[in-house]
């Protein structure tokens, strides 16, 4: 499979080099980003040629399929164009900066029959991955909530790089700020889990003065019988509570720490203290992202849920939603 890399400017791409690389039936062809010293970057990493025009990249080479890591506004723009360029696309999270973007990729895929993935670096979480399961295999019974949070003391302060940074404040680039970075990690998840919510509400707050963007907030998604809450901040000070994941059910609840060393804990009626649950290795396809992709691909495998064009294409509704709900200091149906 003859991959593209496809905008260099959001820093997880970095970690999918070695996972393509070491993939037996990958080749990296080419990477395009306007950043002369990402290109650089990524020809010492992978020997790949490299273009400053993305769309010349597109027109020159011949593809199977397109990597796009770059904001979420000209992420999705990309993503469209590789699609009706007939290959099939992996995006990093979440699909757009706004849902016009998303819908506009979601429809070339449809039109164009060609695989879609949204990639969410939590779904690599092997115990994640195992709560989703055992949650949907009525482990804790019927489920009521899902509770997402992620919070840190901001990109800058975490370490992103410039070119990282340079979007995730931009209200254009990005959609928003932490609302959009992090709220949306819990809008797939109980999209996942609960199906499409009625309506949502959206907070958000400016911590920061200095900022231009909101740095916390708060998605509500509301359900017959149901709700579900993300968090997220650019304020936190400590890595307790950093990134939590619970799913809430009538028997019972399942908890997700990422900085714990028990990685999931269930909690029942009979043992409300909980206990950690042993969490098995992921079929070889589940363990990485370009794993899973070629392995839809090869397969015609659907996407795992988490992943899959559908879904996200109604998280990303209940995302921007949520933030209209947070301008508009109301709660609006969906």
């Amino acid at each position: 499979m003859k991959i593209g890399l496809i905008g260099l400017t959001h820093d997880h791409i970095w970690g999918h080099i070695e996972p393509l690389k070491n993939h037996s039936d990958v080749e990296i062809v080419a990477a395009a980003d306007p950043n002369q010293p990402l290109l650089d970057k990524v020809s010492e990493q992978t020997g790949c040629k490299t273009y400053t025009d993305y769309k010349e990249l597109l027109s020159t080479e011949s593809l199977d399929a397109a990597y796009v890591f770059a904001d979420n506004k000209g992420g999705a723009e990309m993503a469209t164009a590789a699609l009706n360029a007939g290959l099939h696309v992996m995006i990093e999270k979440p699909m757009g900066a706004d849902y016009a973007g998303a819908k506009a990729m979601y429809d070339a895929a449809k039109s164009n029959d060609k695989r879609l993935m949204i990639n969410w670096p939590t779904m690599w979480w092997p115990q994640l991955q195992h709560a989703i399961q055992i949650a949907k295999d009525g482990a804790i019974g019927d489920l009521w909530q899902v509770r997402y949070r992620a919070a840190h003391s901001g990109p800058k302060n975490e370490g992103c790089s410039d070119y990282f940074c340079g979007w995730l404040y931009d209200k254009v680039q990005n959609g928003a700020g932490a609302f959009m970075d992090y709220c949306c990690y819990g809008s797939i998840l109980s999209r996942v889990m609960l199906g499409k919510p009625n309506a949502v509400t959206g907070i958000s707050a400016q911590i920061d003065p200095s900022l231009a963007v909101e740095d916390n907030g708060v998605l509500i998604m509301h359900y017959d019988k149901a709700m579900s809450v993300a968090e997220a901040s650019w304020t936190q000070i400590g890595k307790i509570t950093a990134y939590t994941t619970t799913f809430y059910g009538s028997g019972g609840l399942l908890l997700m720490d990422h900085h714990r060393e028990d990685k999931l804990i269930l909690a029942t009626k009979e043992n409300g203290g909980g206990e950690a649950v042993d969490i098995p290795e992921p079929a070889e396809h589940m363990q990485n992202a370009t794993n899973h992709f070629v392995h839809g691909i090869q397969t015609g495998e659907a996407f795992h849920d988490l992943l899959a064009a559908d879904t996200n294409i109604e998280a990303q509704e209940a995302l921007n939603k949520g933030l209209e709900s947070a301008e508009a200091g109301k709660q609006l149906p969906l």
